[in-house]
């Protein structure tokens, strides 16, 4: 399969000489699995995080999507994806159930928390997310931040998950003046909230904004904290045939128009896909500059 001249995956920019590195190296290393292969990689490119680790994940995905393009042939895998074995299921956890119909200030003081790995939280946000936001919940790759919100009386009442930007998105990208290069430099220092979810049990006028302002006043201290640098604004894409966005209206985020229907993958415009309503919400009053627009 011929290759065009560049390439953009994973937002980095592949040559053809960058392919044949990679060939190159499959013929002399048949012995190496496909984490070697990654590794070397990103020492080889200087492919780090701000916090100097290598960005391995963001490589192995590089290379599956070359392999689908027949751009190369990768080693057979060494054992199951570890991945996909964490996307099959999440297990249950136990959790209460019962309504909670009162008034905001009831629930006060809301207690938001950073969930950690490996730890409790962890598996229960992974339960809840997964059985109870419509479009459930799949092991996030790059980085992201995980909140679980809680009453004062410690009964989980939400969860919000942030994570990669959309790689395009013609609303946005019009909005901040972003060309190709412009978005491909910046686009690590914008965060989006993929989901967002008040458990259904929970009837609480003006909870979800309120913990959408929240999730604002602290999520950029928190990205610095974990990754060593910052971000400077979050979206969101809503289904507008589920949800007006009522709730990112009422914190304040940027109604900046709806995608077109389309998936990335939909070259031949013949994949439909629900319309989406775009939002973002600035973390800094001067948050254009920070993300590259003069």
């Amino acid at each position: 399969m011929a290759m065009a001249e560049v390439m953009v995956i994973q937002g980095r920019e592949l040559l053809a000489e960058d392919i044949s590195l990679i060939q190159g190296l499959l013929r002399e290393h048949p012995d190496w699995h496909r984490t070697r292969l990654s590794q070397e990689l990103c020492r080889r490119w200087e492919w780090r995080n701000a916090r100097g680790r290598i960005k391995d994940m963001a490589a192995r995905t590089l290379l599956l999507k070359l392999e689908r393009a027949g751009l190369i042939e990768l080693p057979k895998r060494r054992g199951p994806s570890q991945n996909g074995c964490r996307n099959q299921h999440f297990p249950f956890v136990d959790h209460a159930t019962e309504p909670i119909c009162s008034g905001l200030r009831d629930l006060r003081p809301l207690a938001v928390s950073v969930v950690e790995p490996a730890s409790a939280d962890l598996r229960l946000f992974n339960c809840l997310v997964s059985r109870y936001h419509y479009l459930g919940h799949r092991n996030t790759v790059g980085e992201n931040i995980r909140y679980l919100a809680r009453d004062q009386a410690g009964r989980p009442v939400g969860c919000a998950l942030f994570g990669s930007a959309a790689w395009k998105c013609a609303p946005r990208d019009a909005f901040l003046g972003w060309d190709h290069r412009t978005r491909e430099t910046n686009l690590g220092l914008l965060t989006n909230n993929t989901r967002f979810l008040v458990l259904p049990w929970v009837e609480v006028p003006h909870l979800a904004s309120h913990l959408l302002s929240r999730l604002s006043r602290r999520i950029r201290a928190d990205w610095q904290s974990k990754y060593g640098h910052p971000i400077h604004a979050l979206e969101t894409f809503v289904d507008r045939s589920r949800f007006r966005g009522t709730c990112y209206r009422a914190a304040n985020w940027r109604h900046l128009g709806a995608t077109a229907g389309r998936t990335r993958n939909d070259r031949a415009h013949c994949i439909y896909a629900p319309a989406k309503d775009v939002f973002l919400f600035p973390l800094v009053h001067d948050f254009q500059r920070k993300l590259g627009v003069r």
